[in-house]
């Protein structure tokens, strides 16, 4: 009989409810044994779903009442170095979703904990395992495009963000809740660091919304010089009313390549003259990215099984967290900020 990877689930909120379908729908190497949080209601409506007995307030409870290999953290932000260092700390391999903590101090201490233990840390960027995606990353790779010279990317989130999200003590804000996955992606199939970051933001439908958390923005975009010297940028909106989009432009010198469409369905409909041919968009972001989601805890686990490296690690997580904390510095003091300035600390 094959090994299954035992799994603790550490967050049953929209991000922990998907990644639970995931693995028990599409990944018969991983058994979710347990599930943690101190929400009760929310803590049972997932774990009814997916049969999951063994429910706790907290992962120290988990810990010492049932046994497992790894844990999926889907937590808000300002817990993630807390507990990925106690789960490092008992031997437990980390799948962490984005953004990976606060600050690179809190970044830095994960991964010296993970490498301390021994474990595993994997970082929740699915557009790594997504299939256009990993197929436009091979066909750079390949040379088809000739060498990339600029990237552009956009992520459009059609839901208000909650309040722990959008306060920038909490979690740095849309740079980092919504527009993580660009950090990441642009940095991967560009094939460099970030070298400097120009950010502006502004509060275009926070009325509308009657958001009054100080600080708050719900539009972004984003200019990167990378340490190669090509160049990139993508814009951030969340909410964003007509659906969730998210789509890469990578030119090279050679050639072009996009990913991603509008179109979420290869459906049209014309039912009536005036209105022209309609053509269903992405919903939400577990439809936009269902592949990616379990192809990347499959990867997680196979790795476990393996012990083979992780495909996006800690300083993938670490990176990206460098470029929300430039660009946020950059909307603040109204200048360009080099990455030095971040790292620096």
């Amino acid at each position: 009989m094959n090994k299954k990877i035992k799994i603790c689930m550490i967050g049953a909120g929209r991000v922990g409810n998907n990644h639970g379908r995931a693995i028990t729908r599409h990944v018969p190497s991983g058994e979710i044994v347990a599930l943690v949080d101190p929400a009760v209601e929310v803590r049972n409506q997932t774990g009814k779903e997916f049969g999951i007995e063994n429910q706790y307030d907290s992962f120290e409870q988990a810990v010492n009442d049932v046994e497992f290999d790894a844990v999926v953290i889907t937590t808000p932000t300002f817990t993630h170095r807390n507990l990925s260092v106690e789960a490092a700390n008992a031997g437990k391999h980390i799948f962490l979703e984005k953004p990976m903590a606060i600050n690179i101090e809190e970044c830095d201490q994960i991964i010296d904990a993970c490498q301390k233990n021994n474990v595993i840390l994997q970082l929740g960027f699915m557009r790594r395992f997504q299939p256009e995606f990993v197929e436009a990353a091979n066909k750079i790779e390949a040379g088809e495009i000739g060498q990339p010279i600029l990237v552009k990317s956009l992520t459009h989130g059609p839901g208000l963000p909650p309040a722990w999200a959008r306060d920038l003590q909490m979690s740095n804000g849309l740079l980092a809740e919504v527009t993580s996955h660009d950090w990441d992606a642009v940095r991967w199939l560009m094939g460099s660091d970030y070298k400097r970051v120009y950010a502006e933001v502004s509060n275009l439908k926070g009325e509308k919304f009657n958001v009054d958390t100080p600080d708050f923005y719900d539009t972004a975009l984003v200019n990167i010089r990378f340490e190669n010297d090509t160049l990139g940028m993508f814009s951030g909106v969340c909410p964003c009313e007509y659906g969730y989009d998210a789509r890469m432009e990578i030119v090279g010198d050679k050639g072009i390549l996009q990913i991603g469409e509008m179109k979420g369905q290869p459906i049209v409909v014309c039912n009536n003259r005036d209105q022209g041919l309609i053509s269903p968009i992405y919903r939400t972001w577990p439809q936009r990215f269902a592949w990616g989601y379990i192809y990347e805890l499959e990867s997680f686990i196979d790795c476990i099984l393996n012990g083979e490296k992780p495909r996006v690690g800690g300083e993938d997580g670490r990176w990206a967290v460098a470029g929300v904390l430039a660009g946020t510095k950059s909307f603040q003091k109204e200048r360009p900020v080099y990455l030095k300035e971040i790292f620096e600390k």
